[in-house]
């Protein structure tokens, strides 16, 4: 485990206090890059809170004042999701603290951790296990970017019609964002963070050199420069996801292909 920065090291001495002192809390973790020995200057502190069974629903209704407890964060938000919390502090520190029951420990330990304090063992003869994947769900998800992106073409082709440069500018962002998650899944199909996050860490994902053809997409706000890396985005993801939905067998929408491209094609050269 690599040496916390000042800043992070404090910040996890007051949290360590605040669980010691809440009856509610079974354990506390510590997971994510300084665990796996990845951390940089610019990494987060990754922090994993574990509640009794029985506290848990009243734990997570009052997170925030527990978290306010060790520290009044300038940024506190879940962004909808139920048991983790994303924080920023005064000093700079950025935190993230998911939170879990003690009945789903094992499930939960799907990565290296470190136990900071377990008031009852609970951790005792667990061993980290890589995170699961289920292939049939990132299957489903390899579908719909297949289908779903001449969707997003067809809102591309609509934008530009009515001469909406923003709307369409904004569509190719889209549309590019389809082949990013295609290379991740063809680097590595069980990726979790295809999806939204399909440029989380993408360095660290693929070797960016698979997507050069794409930074030509990168184009100004005028009619002929976005139909021209339109043209080139479609081309990029056809090519991977033919071989994809062959590999996993998923039937390519080759009447949808056509009917989408005709339509670009038309708005490119009028036919």
């Amino acid at each position: 485990m690599m040496q916390l920065q000042p800043n992070h090291q404090v910040m996890m001495d007051r949290f360590i206090t605040a669980c010691q002192a809440d009856d509610r809390v079974a354990a506390a973790l510590h997971v994510g890059s300084y665990v796996k020995g990845l951390a940089d200057a610019h990494s987060d502190l990754d922090l994993y809170l574990i509640t009794t069974d029985d506290d848990y629903k009243d734990f997570i209704t009052d997170r925030s004042a527990f978290i306010r407890g060790f520290g009044e964060p300038l940024f506190m938000e879940d962004f909808d999701l139920p048991d983790i919390l994303f924080l920023i502090f005064p000093d700079g520190s950025e935190v993230e603290v998911p939170f879990g029951r003690e009945s789903q420990l094992s499930q939960i330990l799907n990565e290296p951790y470190k136990v900071l304090l377990d008031k009852k063992n609970i951790t005792a003869g667990i061993t980290p296990s890589e995170g699961q994947v289920n292939e049939k769900e990132q299957t489903e998800k390899l579908r719909r970017l297949i289908y779903w992106f001449w969707h997003e073409l067809s809102h591309f082709t609509t934008a530009l019609a009515r001469k909406q440069l923003w709307w369409a500018h904004g569509q190719l962002g889209a549309l590019r964002l389809y082949c990013i998650n295609l290379v991740r899944l063809q680097n590595n199909f069980l990726d979790q963070d295809i999806g939204e996050e399909g440029y989380f860490k993408i360095e660290d994902a693929i070797l960016v050199e698979q997507l050069s053809v794409l930074k030509a997409t990168y184009c100004p706000m005028e009619e002929n420069a976005m139909l021209e890396s339109a043209e080139i985005i479609v081309r990029f993801f056809r090519d991977i996801a033919t071989g994809l939905a062959t590999r996993h067998g998923i039937t390519y929408p080759e009447r949808l292909d056509k009917v989408m491209v005709e339509r670009l094609e038309k708005l490119r050269y009028g036919r």
